[in-house]
């Protein structure tokens, strides 16, 4: 695998646009708290970008199955770039409309770039070489939002947001040039003409089609539904470091915070592949998810020092250990032809989850607090992990019922 030239040029890529990323953020949030006051409006503004990411999913689904995922992720790598410049006109006006707008088209590039690269991923090394690759560049994503909050952090206290947005700028710019050196042989690449609509059925198929295959598919089913338990947690991550601060009365707290999480992270990556040796995919799935819950409930104590170390360092752990096998799952359980359409849908969930989240995190912060709010989502994610837990005995055990008349007859 490290001998495959494409394999470096993703992950350098990554490593770079990640960088720029979370520099990014970081001026996000800054731009935030110097004009917006109420964390509920904070979350807002942030809905709006990911609503956009959302309402143009289907589309995205339908554009990577069917066109050259190479020009997709070009096409949306340069949008990310430009959209950059509407960012220091919200900078120079004070203005944050201007920033509103700025998430939107990030927001739809990226609705177009990230499932393109989850169905690339599968074209450019071997079937078992996937839970690898996926672990390795979460891991550079992590190593890369380490390096990119440090550096963002320190920007936004030396200089100027400006100067902080021309370095996001620069580091997509530099994802974009990786993106040309890219060689991989789509295995479905689709021309306009009739005939070829006509020798590949499945490309005619909508974007709906997808809800079919998901249906049919349990595991996949399981394994949507099981991912709403991080999302509870990623989507008020970053009010919740901020929230934290402002109880402990420590700005340091936010560092240590990303950074342990981060490690934590990185660790999880690592030993995931020797323990789906050990374990099977779906008790991991559960016990992760489970380890999620735990680190949100452990949050109540937040006011004491060092406990919300703990718990992002609990969560880091837990899904980057997660979130390798749930990709890979999702690589291999239903046929690369469905890819795009089927990571532009999980891109849309997640995003609509996210939004749903981030809106009642701002919302819970600001009339219950932090305390009670953990305890909610922590309640809540389990639930749905016992709930899901009970029903898939069951389904198995109904599916061993069957073979066993079937064995019967």
């Amino acid at each position: 695998m490290w001998r495959n030239r494409n394999v470096w040029i993703v992950l350098i890529g990554e490593f770079g646009a990640g960088i720029g990323l979370w520099v990014g953020i970081i001026g996000n949030l800054d731009f935030m708290q110097q004009h917006v006051p109420s964390d509920f409006f904070k979350s807002l503004i942030l809905f709006f970008g990911l609503l956009a990411g959302v309402i143009v999913g289907p589309l995205a689904g339908r554009l990577i199955d069917q066109h050259s995922k190479k020009k997709i992720l070009l096409i949306s790598g340069l949008g990310r770039t430009l959209s950059t410049i509407i960012m220091f006109i919200a900078i120079h006006y004070e203005n944050i409309i201007f920033m509103v707008l700025f998430l939107v088209c990030l927001q739809i590039s990226a609705a177009f770039y990230f499932p393109a690269l989850q169905a690339v991923i599968p074209l450019i090394v071997k079937e078992d070489q996937l839970l690898s690759l996926n672990g390795i560049h979460m891991n550079i994503s992590t190593i890369a939002r380490i390096a990119g909050t440090s550096i963002g952090g320190i920007l936004v206290v030396a200089t100027s947001l400006t100067n902080v947005y021309g370095i996001s700028m620069l580091a997509y710019a530099f994802l974009f040039i990786m993106t040309f050196f890219l060689r991989f042989e789509e295995q479905s690449k689709v021309q306009v003409s009739s005939d070829v609509k006509v020798n590949n059925p499945k490309q005619k198929e909508g974007f709906t089609e997808i809800f079919r295959l998901i249906r049919s598919t349990q595991g996949v089913l399981n394994l949507i539904i099981l991912n709403i338990i991080p999302l509870l947690f990623i989507g008020g991550f970053n009010l919740m470091v901020i929230e934290i601060s402002d109880l402990q009365h420590n700005d340091s707290i936010k560092g240590l915070i990303y950074t342990f999480e981060g490690i934590s992270f990185m660790l999880g990556a690592f030993i995931i592949k020797r323990l789906t040796k050990k374990f099977s995919n779906t008790g991991l799935l559960y016990f992760f998810t489970t380890m999620v819950a735990i680190a949100h409930l452990t949050l109540f104590f937040a006011n004491i020092h060092w406990m919300p170390i703990v718990s992002f360092s609990l969560f880091g752990l837990a899904v980057g250990c997660f979130f390798p096998v749930s990709s890979t799952l999702f690589q291999t359980s239903i046929d690369k032809t469905y890819h795009g359409r089927l990571f532009s849908f999980r891109s849309m969930y997640e995003r609509v989850m996210f939004q749903v989240v981030l809106l009642s995190t701002g919302l819970f912060l600001d009339t219950i607090g932090l305390r009670y709010m953990v305890l909610i989502f922590g309640a809540v994610s389990l639930m749905i992990i016992s709930k899901l837990y009970v029903n898939e005995k069951k389904y198995k055990q109904a599916e061993s019922l069957k073979d066993t008349q079937n064995i019967s007859v």
